[in-house]
């Protein structure tokens, strides 16, 4: 986008200098190009790989050393077992796909946001925006700091309280770094995934190559049932949950047209190939029945293979991979903010891009103090993680429903637009995945607790935004796709 500024300027300079009255006309074009010029907005600083890493360290965080035990739980056999992993990664990879149409087609720093609202209207769009910073990406921070400070409570105990100070401190420390600018951020989530995929090889590592445990006698049923096998779908899919902040990159990803699709697809089958490998590795050493008695699955399965060191090296490796995802959900989480303030003039401030730092600062601030006050409120519940999981879950699957529904909506409202990248078999696998999304809409408010109406209370609060007018929003057409100045 700034290439693209650049050459117009050059060229209202060219056209200035034609002529003899060319230097008396260059005066009235300088304050607008000064104007310009010192207009921040997001530029494309992210290359695929940097994109990738960012997907990654989104998904792969305190989960997938939590959940295989509850999965195990609710499952009748080994393979069974493996299989609901890679039907989970299945599905994300349907989700991803649905997406990569979506950004492709109208890449910008607002995500799903902007989706919305080329679909459905700006009110629908600001009711997700409400949603988004009060309830979905604040709860998400708020719950990975909650995980990050239970681990660093084992490490360096202050208290009842300590995980929840640790999580404030977190978020404080996090929202400064990607205050200071995206190019710090960016180097900090390289270095922190990379460790993390390293201690996930190295749990791979040991575990295939380890020796198993002994058969234990049976801890659960053996028999199928297809309610427990939706419970460990639910658990599963929420160990995948967060590929779809991918779109918030758009606005940042070197030509996120034609790159988008290839980030989404490519991060989506390593984090498969990641889960699915751990989760065989785990099975491998602590066996089905082992599984389901461990509340610490990978630092029982190191335990036995390398001793305590290797518990050690777990705990580490948990908190690493909290700070890789806490870092990664409040980088893409304030640029909702920056959508937002187009469209609601009270919000403007909040919307500011800051130049020198190329991040959404304003935004990132009060980001930050709603996820302060979420940890606050998580604090005084018995479990301040799970408190969140139940804040977010229903407003998350109901808005993803609607996002999977903008596929057929977008291309119904547009059937002339040239797709950068279209969905494979379509219309089949966005059906799929928006029934996915309905079930675990019904499943998050069914098998939640009293947090899930809190979440659900905090977005009717926004409603009176669906009041607003709207405002058309034509589809871009313009030979740079990122130039979206529709919104």
């Amino acid at each position: 986008m700034n290439n693209s500024h650049q050459r117009s300027t050059e060229s209202l300079s060219l056209s200035g200098n034609a002529g003899s009255a060319a230097p008396r006309r260059a005066p009235t074009h300088a304050p607008v190009q000064g104007a310009r010029a010192t207009e921040a907005k997001p530029a494309g600083l992210l290359s695929n790989f940097d994109a990738i890493i960012i997907l990654v360290g989104l998904v792969i965080g305190i989960g997938i050393f939590r959940t295989p035990s509850i999965v195990a739980a609710n499952i009748h056999s080994e393979w069974a077992f493996i299989m609901v992993w890679v039907a989970g990664g299945a599905v994300t990879l349907v989700g991803a796909l649905c997406y990569a149409e979506l950004s492709a087609a109208h890449p910008h720093a607002g995500g799903e946001y902007h989706f919305l609202s080329r679909a459905y209207g700006r009110p629908v769009a600001m009711l997700f925006g409400w949603a988004r910073g009060t309830v979905i990406q604040t709860g998400a921070i708020a719950g990975v700091a909650f995980m990050l400070g239970d681990y660093v409570a084992q490490l360096f105990p202050l208290g009842p309280y300590g995980p929840a100070l640790y999580a404030a401190l977190s978020v404080v420390l996090f929202t400064g770094v990607n205050i200071v600018g995206t190019a710090e951020s960016k180097t900090l989530q390289v270095v922190v995934t990379l460790i993390e995929v390293g201690a996930l090889a190295a749990v791979v590592l040991f575990g295939l190559f380890g020796t198993p445990a002994e058969t234990a006698a049976s801890l659960a049923p053996t028999t199928a049932d297809t309610a427990v096998l939706g419970l460990a779908m639910i658990f599963v899919l929420l160990t995948f949950g967060g590929w779809n902040e991918a779109a918030y990159l758009t606005g940042e990803l070197k030509d996120a047209p034609r790159n988008i699709a290839k980030v989404l697809i490519t991060g989506t089958l390593i984090l498969i190939l990641l889960y699915v490998l751990t989760n065989l590795a785990l099975l491998s050493i602590l066996g089905l029945d082992g599984l389901r008695a461990s509340d610490a699955v990978a630092a029982d399965m190191m335990r036995q293979v390398t001793g305590p060191a290797g518990e050690i090296i777990v705990t580490l490796a948990i908190v690493v991979a909290a700070v890789s995802t806490l870092n990664a959900t409040i980088f893409t989480g304030a640029r909702v903010f920056y959508a937002m303030a187009h469209d609601l003039s009270v919000m403007r401030w909040m919307g500011v891009w800051n130049g020198r730092g190329k991040t959404p600062a304003n935004g990132q601030l009060v980001q930050g103090a709603i996820a302060l006050a979420l940890i606050g409120m998580g604090a005084i519940t018995r479990d301040g993680f799970k408190a969140m999981v139940d804040y977010t879950a229903p407003v998350f699957w109901g808005f993803l429903l609607l996002v999977g529904l903008a596929v057929f909506v977008l291309r119904w409202r547009h059937p002339e637009r040239k797709l950068p990248y279209r969905v494979p078999l379509y219309p089949i696998t966005p059906i799929v995945f928006c029934l996915t999304c309905l079930y675990m809409l019904y499943a998050s408010i069914l098998h939640t607790g009293t947090a899930a109406w809190v979440g659900l209370a905090v977005l009717a609060a926004g409603t009176p935004l669906l009041l607003l007018k709207n405002k058309a929003v034509a589809p871009t057409v313009t030979a740079d796709p990122r130039d979206d100045t529709a919104l």
